[in-house]
């Protein structure tokens, strides 16, 4: 099953949030694969002419793959333990999905259209959290949800 994060705004190259996704990124892939997770794709989109959530929506809409599973990132979601993260990767592949879309919106969060169509919506708690920092977050939980799955001792509960 291939994963997409779908994500408003840009983290460049030499920001320490860049680093932390390249890392986590290349653990996914690595122990996804022979799981059939993977590989990540990472897709970033600007709204260049100030047109707020709702221009937002529309091209993080644009960056989910046609029949992918919509999963938003979002404080409203459900809170999940990395075990149940990792059951839920596990069902979504299991019954055939090809495609799963994770989609974290930009500083004001995700439009109510975008959160209207999403399969599953998930947290990261109550606290908001950094755009920016939602994603290295998300990354690094896809790569601990491959390792819980490969029975590897990278989780500890």
């Amino acid at each position: 099953m291939r994963l997409h994060l779908c994500a408003v705004g840009r983290i460049r190259a030499d920001q320490p949030e860049r680093a932390l996704l390249e890392d986590y990124h290349m653990r996914f892939n690595r122990t996804g694969k022979p799981l059939a997770l993977g590989p990540l794709y990472e897709v970033e989109v600007e709204d260049r002419k100030g047109g707020g959530m709702e221009a937002e929506a529309e091209l993080l809409a644009r960056a989910v793959p046609a029949g992918a599973l919509l999963v938003t990132m979002d404080e409203r979601g459900k809170v999940l333990s990395s075990p149940e993260f990792a059951a839920d990767l596990a069902k979504w592949r299991d019954g055939g999905r090809q495609d799963a879309a994770f989609v974290i919106g930009g500083a004001d969060g995700i439009a109510p259209s975008l959160r209207a169509r999403a399969d599953v919506s998930i947290s990261f708690g109550r606290m908001v959290w950094p755009h920016m920092l939602a994603r290295v977050m998300l990354v690094e939980q896809l790569y601990r949800a491959a390792t819980i799955l490969a029975g590897s001792p990278y989780h500890r509960t």
